[in-house]
């Protein structure tokens, strides 16, 4: 099963891309419907909320009043979390009964508005983000759902900045064009992204990156960083820290376009339990390897997680590795041309020994 986040900001057109993802054969989970059926009339949440705030947030049908709800529960933060401490729990039990009800092979999309606000991307194994121009955004709510301009833009003011969302987004929709150029992307991303990620991840099927040299590429920091969170999401606090390493962590250098990332523990059982969550969690193990390490299922991401004790050498010398070459330009020239031969035997020696000297002589 491959979990999706989807989001963008108020106004950015994600139904059209939910409606194309449905279509396709993906599993939604819309937050904002799920919000509405916990308390619907008759519900245990809507008791619990009248109970709480009293029976003048009900209309004349006996539903919800949701204008007379805010009026009373955001009138402080005391409030709020009262609100907050009913809801919430209702919406994460009947969000773990969709997910835990999806089939196997499913592609799972939560649509999740408030996705970034509540720090929820490493959760997801992939989060598209529907990005649209915050003026685009706020023409659309204002002609096509009537929406006041002054509550438009007090309601988009309340959300994540677009930065924001485009920091998490491992896919990033441009909904600011035609319908059908949307509808053509989000397919485009299911036939080469969803599925098959969702395949390997169900089979075990690794994805091995290619070691060819491929020009500097600024958005491998962020893919890098965006990794380094999921991994900390799976195996907390085992790890003493985790660390973009080699040649994509040298800014400014061509590398092959295979992302290294190390994960760091105390010890050997430490190694042992973090590989257990790990390979629990859809990473594979590399048998080949020496040393500790896992492979990704994501086609257009590959990754090449190590885990190493703090007693390791590996693990000092991947970490001296990136500042070193750095900050010497001879040694990134000559690492540049060994890269380029994709001999890894000759990488590594390349490595360690330029790594080795700069120790000594610290």
């Amino acid at each position: 099963m491959l979990m999706v986040g989807l989001t963008g900001g108020i106004g950015a057109g994600k139904s059209t891309v939910t409606a194309v993802l449905a279509d396709a054969g993906a599993v939604i989970v819309d937050a904002d419907r799920i919000a509405r059926e916990v308390v619907e009339p008759g519900s245990p949440g809507l008791a619990m909320l009248v109970a709480e705030f009293g029976e003048d947030i009900l209309g004349p049908d006996g539903a919800l009043d949701r204008a007379a709800l805010a009026a009373k529960a955001f009138v402080d933060a005391e409030r709020t979390a009262a609100l907050n401490a009913i809801t919430h729990p209702l919406i994460g039990e009947r969000t773990a009964e969709l997910f835990g009800s999806a089939p196997a092979d499913s592609v799972v999309v939560h649509d999740m508005p408030l996705l970034v606000e509540g720090g929820m991307a490493s959760g997801y194994h992939l989060v598209i983000v529907v990005d649209t121009p915050a003026e685009m955004r706020l023409r659309r709510l204002v002609e096509q759902r009537g929406m006041p301009e002054e509550d438009a833009r007090a309601r988009m003011a309340r959300q994540a900045t677009d930065e924001a969302r485009r920091a998490v987004a491992d896919v990033l929709i441009d909904n600011s064009g035609d319908r059908q150029t949307t509808i053509d992307l989000t397919n485009a991303l299911i036939e080469l992204r969803l599925n098959p990620f969702e395949h390997n991840l169900r089979t075990g099927t690794p994805v091995v990156g290619d070691r060819t040299v491929v020009p500097f590429r600024p958005e491998w920091a962020g893919e890098a960083e965006r990794a380094c969170a999921r991994l900390r999401h799976v195996v907390g606090e085992i790890a003493t820290r985790i660390d973009h390493v080699g040649p994509t962590a040298v800014d400014g250098l061509d590398a092959p376009d295979v992302i290294d990332l190390q994960v760091t523990v105390r010890d050997a059982p430490a190694v042992e339990a973090a590989l257990a969550k790990l390979t629990g969690a859809g990473y594979v193990r590399d048998r080949s390897s020496e040393q500790p390490l896992l492979h990704w299922c994501d086609p257009a991401r590959p990754l090449e997680v190590s885990v190493v004790a703090e007693d390791d050498p590996e693990h000092e010398f991947a970490l001296l590795m990136a500042e070193v070459i750095g900050a010497d330009p001879g040694a990134r020239a000559e690492y540049s041309e060994i890269l380029g031969r994709a001999n890894r035997e000759e990488t590594r020696r390349f490595e360690r020994t330029l790594c080795e000297a700069s120790r000594r002589g610290r």
